[in-house]
């Protein structure tokens, strides 16, 4: 169904803007709030583009970009977010990753779940 990159949501800092992408419509209406919230914070406190983005294989990826030589743009704050945001966020983002690969890449659930049991066990 996808071959690429596919974008679920962002927050642009420059624009002061966020997005979600009308393919994801369908989500509970708290997860959508939960993932501006999550954009926009983000992008208030270390600036630049945020977007979250779901790989070939349905990993959802943090991207971050900025304009070039953007004095506002905090690269190393924008690292240390991202890793607390995995950490504090960790059960969302995963929910996100199996609710792609199911309604999205047409994976089977017990597969799915199966698999992120094995990789916890491990």
């Amino acid at each position: 169904m996808y071959e690429e990159k596919i974008v679920l949501c962002g927050a642009n800092s420059y624009e002061e803007k966020y997005y979600l992408n009308p393919d994801f419509e369908g989500l509970p209406d708290s997860i959508k709030d939960e993932l501006k919230i999550l954009c926009v914070l983000y992008v208030n406190d270390v600036g630049g583009i945020l977007t979250l983005v779901y790989e070939e294989d349905g990993e959802l990826c943090f991207e971050v970009t900025s304009k070039e030589f953007d004095p506002m743009f905090d690269e190393i704050g924008s690292r240390l977010k991202i890793k607390k945001l995995k950490q504090e966020k960790q059960d969302l983002l995963q929910a996100l990753q199996l609710y792609y690969k199911v309604f999205f890449l047409g994976g089977e659930i017990d597969e799915e779940i199966n698999e992120e049991i094995d990789e916890e066990a491990k």
